[in-house]
């Protein structure tokens, strides 16, 4: 699998790594299938985590490491949407606002983690190049997907705020690929982010009685 390291093609003087562009491109793919609902989501999620980690496992541990988290909580996504699945009406998950408690606790998580997250990759320097940036992404992209799998349309503002130091990140490390995708990330996100909004306010309003459902 050492091919998943080398250089695909060159792109306005970046290399294009196999497992960069193999990896965000199964990252698009599960954005879209997000914004639509789709249970495939957490499938395409779950194969782009484990190329990724066969691409990483023996030289960089951490991010190899990274990998697995990333397709236990594919995996719990698939268990969350297949039980919740037709809940609306075109047989899909009904998207919802987080609660405040339930933004305060992500937002904890979120902090408490990155902390916990680059205190370990500091003590263990082998594990990441960035330890504070790479811990961000990290525990974000975590958050980011447990808030998808319960529904919550906050999700994707959660997505956002890890893409802003991601493309930087991406882009210094040399990982270029990802650096270009994330700008279509960005587009998708925004138009994801609108159609869950809407569809969460129109499942908060109260029906009127005698209206039609």
């Amino acid at each position: 699998m050492n091919w998943l390291n080398s250089q695909a093609f060159t792109l306005l003087g970046q290399r294009i790594i196999w497992s960069d562009m193999i990896g965000n491109i199964l990252g698009l793919i599960t954005l879209a299938l997000g914004w639509r609902r789709s249970l495939l989501t957490w499938p395409v999620q779950f194969l782009s985590g484990l190329i990724l980690f066969i691409a990483f496992y023996g030289h960089l541990a951490g991010s190899a490491g990274k990998q697995v988290v990333v397709m236990v909580v594919a995996l719990y996504g698939w268990w969350q949407w297949n039980r919740n699945k037709g809940q609306a009406a075109d047989g899909h998950i009904a998207p919802r606002f987080a609660t405040w408690r339930e933004r305060g606790a992500m937002v904890a998580a979120a902090a408490v983690g990155t902390v916990a997250v680059a205190l370990l990759f500091k003590a263990y320097p082998s594990l990441s190049w960035d330890p504070w940036p790479d811990a961000y992404i990290f525990v974000g992209t975590v958050v980011a997907m447990y808030a998808q799998a319960r529904g919550m349309t906050e999700f994707w503002i959660a997505w956002l705020l890890v893409d802003l130091v991601g493309v930087p990140l991406n882009f210094a490390n040399g990982y270029a690929f990802s650096g270009f995708v994330y700008v279509i990330y960005g587009a998708l996100v925004l138009w994801g982010m609108r159609d869950w909004w809407l569809r969460s306010r129109q499942a908060s309003q109260p029906v009127l009685e005698g209206a039609p459902a």
